[in-house]
């Protein structure tokens, strides 16, 4: 008796998504609570539950761009044939400031997408943070040359632009994004700066915000410091889930450093992981198939263009592991 307890109540949610959605969102609520359902009753019986992983190891099309291309295409985009269960979202951040995605949490939501939450970071541009250093310019200059022979040979001046090196002058007073900004006080503070935006839009205890940062040939220490930071100040809020979006020529160092952070404030699980790496990509795996097992979202193919529903614009592809890469639920799975 108590195993067929446990089986109906595993089976209820079946139930209930399939009475209260239709379309996809219902073959997306089915697919999870069918993955809870074949788990539990594996669990009860004690035997493998191939069924369940299968399920359970499902992977989710999303796209991201970084200006919101509009309702209407946001829209046309989640009908019809698209492919894409899920957007990236970006807030307003240090290193993106345009506003175009403000807002849109309920829009987008009601028109059926999931989320990844994005706040663009500090980056090193291929620079040590603080290091003097040199950077092109473009300066004019007037050059004087002599055109025709004879009685007709005369002097023509014109104005050129010249590229040189110059020493690099420090950040403007109102600059919010540049590479001698990357430190762990820095980290600290965008941090906080992360999680307030967060509930400023809306977004509910338990989402994950993750932090964007773009490839590095060195990761340098300020770097390390800066994200760790970073991660520490979203723990300590205690609404959020610091992620890091992160390409995998860097994402194990990452890992390992933001891993630290969680054990050292007793945070149970895994934290979630978007790596970007185009090498074998197939949007019909696991991101855990890319060959980092701590991988919740595969990006593996950057700045294309696609047309859906007659709206075209440029985005990178993704797959995940849920239809909703910052749900609550997505903290959940972790623990």
């Amino acid at each position: 008796m108590r195993i067929g307890r446990a089986l109906a109540a595993a089976v209820l949610p079946i139930a209930v998504a399939s009475s209260c959605k239709d379309g996809d969102a219902t073959r997306t609520s089915i697919a999870d609570a069918s993955a809870r359902f074949a788990m539990t009753a594996a669990a009860i019986t004690g035997q493998d539950a191939p069924i369940a992983s299968e399920v359970a190891n499902a992977s989710y099309m999303g796209f991201d761009t970084g200006d919101y291309p509009g309702d209407e295409a946001m829209r046309a985009w989640r009908t019809g044939d698209s492919p894409y269960h899920w957007t990236g979202y970006y807030m307003p951040s240090p290193c993106h400031r345009d506003e175009g995605w403000s807002g849109k949490r309920e829009t987008l939501t009601q028109m059926g997408y999931g989320l990844a939450v994005l706040y663009v970071g500090q980056q090193t541009w291929g620079r040590k943070p603080g290091a003097p250093h040199m950077e092109r310019v473009q300066l004019p200059k007037r050059v004087t040359s002599y055109v025709g022979r004879g009685r007709s040979r005369h002097k023509v001046t014109r104005t050129v632009t010249k590229t040189v090196l110059r020493k690099a002058p420090p950040p403007a007073p109102d600059a919010t994004c540049n590479s001698d900004f990357v430190s762990g006080a820095r980290g600290m503070r965008e941090g906080v700066d992360a999680a307030q935006r967060a509930a400023r839009e809306g977004f509910a205890p338990g989402t994950t915000i993750f932090l964007d940062l773009e490839r590095m040939d060195v990761i340098h220490q300020q770097m390390r410091d800066y994200y760790s930071a970073w991660a520490r100040a979203v723990l300590d809020d205690g609404r959020y889930v610091p992620g890091i979006y992160v390409h995998t020529y860097n994402a194990n160092t990452v890992y390992s450093d933001v891993k630290s952070v969680y054990q050292s404030v007793g945070r149970k699980g895994e934290p979630p992981f978007w790596v970007a790496k185009s090498g074998g990509f197939d949007a019909t795996k696991h991101p855990r198939d890319m060959g980092h097992s701590f991988a919740a979202i595969w990006q593996g193919v950057l700045d294309v263009t696609q047309t859906w529903n007659g709206h075209k614009f440029p985005i990178d592809v993704n797959v995940a592991a849920l239809p909703s890469p910052s749900s609550e639920f997505g903290d959940r799975a972790g623990e």
